[in-house]
């Protein structure tokens, strides 16, 4: 049975704080489709496809589980589940009576949904079963309503630090004590030798294996009220286990797993159940220890064949190496003897060699002497020319820097005088420029003092001229040649006068040779 991540968490009842186990009610619907009678052969209808449909009509909220309970020709029945109860009046407003209607059939199906009941036993179910059967006597603990039975519950949610894959008796005891105080646990699972077989009721019931996520559980209560309360608070609920989380503030994940609970049927709490298991267990011990025993002795025998034979076969390995270092020892002699006598051989001829050797290298050595002693002799012979050569050379180096160092120094004479020429020249120039300039500024002040004398004349006319109008203001105007040339002469002033303006707009050369001028 697999875990489910639960995202609403609002139903929950705390069942164990410490160990984040709580209680949720099951929210279940059934919902049918009536079908629509098949008129075309070959034609059917996709369960796959209604229930996309369903999905569909239930938005915004979903579906924790849905599959088909039943199928016929005239409807389909779908078990479906949801993540609290509030949500099953909202989901059977929007599916009940509602109709769907699918590819390639023109008639709608219609939608009937309800909820579904939970099939769990109550107080009239265990009533009448222990009053009606047999071989049960209600004064006696497991023959009366006082065990109940859990299926389904996950291993982890229920196990303790030190073996966290086996559920631990202890914190199931402090669980399901929370409904009143319990008489007896028993966990097949945790039972070695419950695997192999067990008595309940008279009758052997075989294990052959154990699911390693899930476990059953019985709990027995000491009073009939722990029972009714247990009973009560686990009708319609699954468990849900809340993780711790690694940050502070926040809440971890939530799971949640479908669990079984049911009362005791089988008598399998009562004492006679409980002496027949412990007298099985204590005949399976023996069973096992007598088995061990057995193992011991076929492995103390199996050994002792083992030991025997490891020393058989030692004794041949013996035999055989004796032989065989006895056959390498032999060889090994005669293969000294061969090389003795090949070493023998060997040294004479290494002897013979020798004295060659030793005879080539006495008229190599002479041969190199005198090669040496004439080599030594052109080595002194070619020093000597070389002397000279040098000589020579240094003579003719000397002479040819002389000649250079003379040519250079022409060079540089002529250099300078080149030189010297081009500086008089440039000279003259700038002489010859400055003069030119000189005219130049003298004939300008000159026609610039020329033409102010003249407007100085010009002005003290007009202010005569004007003062001979003043007097002749209001008289007859008279037109005389004097008038005609004062005209003449005042259109003279305001060409000088434009002129003057334009000349003044450029910036102004005032350089030492003006000043000087000045």
């Amino acid at each position: 049975m697999t875990t489910q991540l639960c995202f609403n968490q609002s139903e929950a009842v705390e069942l164990h704080g410490p160990h984040g186990l709580y209680i949720k009610p099951i929210a279940k619907l059934n919902i049918s489709v009536t079908l629509p009678q098949m008129k075309t052969e070959g034609k059917s209808i996709s369960n796959w496809e209604v229930m996309e449909k369903l999905k569909r009509m239930a938005k915004p909220d979903s579906f924790l589980v849905l599959r088909v309970s039943k199928s016929s020709l005239e409807f389909l029945r779908f078990e479906a589940e949801v993540e609290a109860k509030s949500l099953i009046k909202v989901l059977i407003l929007r599916l009940d009576g509602k109709v769907i209607k699918l590819s390639g059939f023109p008639e709608p199906l219609k939608v009937r949904a309800a909820e579904a009941k939970i099939n769990f036993p109550n107080r009239h179910d265990w009533d009448s079963f222990f009053r009606d059967a047999k071989n049960m006597n209600e004064s006696n603990h497991g023959e009366r309503p006082d065990t109940i039975k859990l299926e389904g519950l996950p291993c982890k949610w229920f196990s303790s630090t030190a073996e966290p894959d086996k559920p631990s008796e202890l914190i199931i005891k402090k669980i399901f004590e929370l409904f009143g105080e319990i008489r007896n646990v028993d966990v097949p699972m945790l039972d070695p030798y419950r695997h192999e077989s067990q008595v309940i009721g008279g009758n052997f019931r075989t294990f052959s294996s154990f699911s390693t996520l899930t476990f059953e559980v019985y709990v027995q209560y000491s009073e009939y009220i722990g029972f009714v309360k247990a009973m009560d608070a686990l009708k319609g609920m699954k468990l849900l286990k809340k993780e711790m989380s690694s940050e502070e503030g926040k809440e971890g994940k939530a799971y949640t797993a479908d669990i079984k609970v049911d009362f005791d049927k089988t008598r399998h709490m009562s004492a006679k159940a409980i002496r027949k298991r412990e007298k099985e267990r204590t005949r399976l011990i023996e069973l096992e220890k007598a088995r061990e025993e057995q193992k011991r002795l076929e492995r103390e025998e199996e050994e002792k064949k083992l030991e025997d034979e490891r020393r058989r076969k030692e004794q041949e390995e013996l035999y055989k190496k004796q032989r065989k270092q006895a056959k390498l020892t032999r060889r090994e002699e005669r293969r000294q003897q061969r090389e003795e006598k090949r070493r023998r051989i060997q040294e004479e001829k290494r002897r013979i060699k020798q004295e060659a050797e030793l005879q080539r290298r006495i008229a190599l050595e002479e041969r190199k002497l005198l090669i040496a002693l004439r080599q030594l002799e052109s080595i002194r012979l070619l020093t000597e020319l070389l002397e000279r050569v040098k000589v020579v050379r240094q003579q003719e180096e000397v002479q040819q820097r002389l000649e250079e160092l003379e040519r250079e120094r022409l060079r540089q004479l002529e250099e300078e005088k080149q030189r010297k020429e081009e500086e008089e020249k440039m000279k003259l120039k700038e002489e010859a420029r400055k003069r030119r300039e000189l005219r130049r500024r003298e004939a300008h002040l000159k026609q610039r003092l020329t033409k102010n004398l003249k407007t100085r004349e010009e002005q003290e006319q007009e202010k005569k001229r004007e003062g001979l109008r003043q007097k002749i203001r209001g008289r007859s105007r008279l037109k005389s040649a004097v008038i005609q040339d004062t005209k003449f002469r005042l259109d003279d002033y305001e060409e000088y006068d434009r002129r003057k303006r334009e000349k003044n707009k450029k910036p102004k050369i005032r350089s030492a040779v003006v000043y000087k001028t000045r």
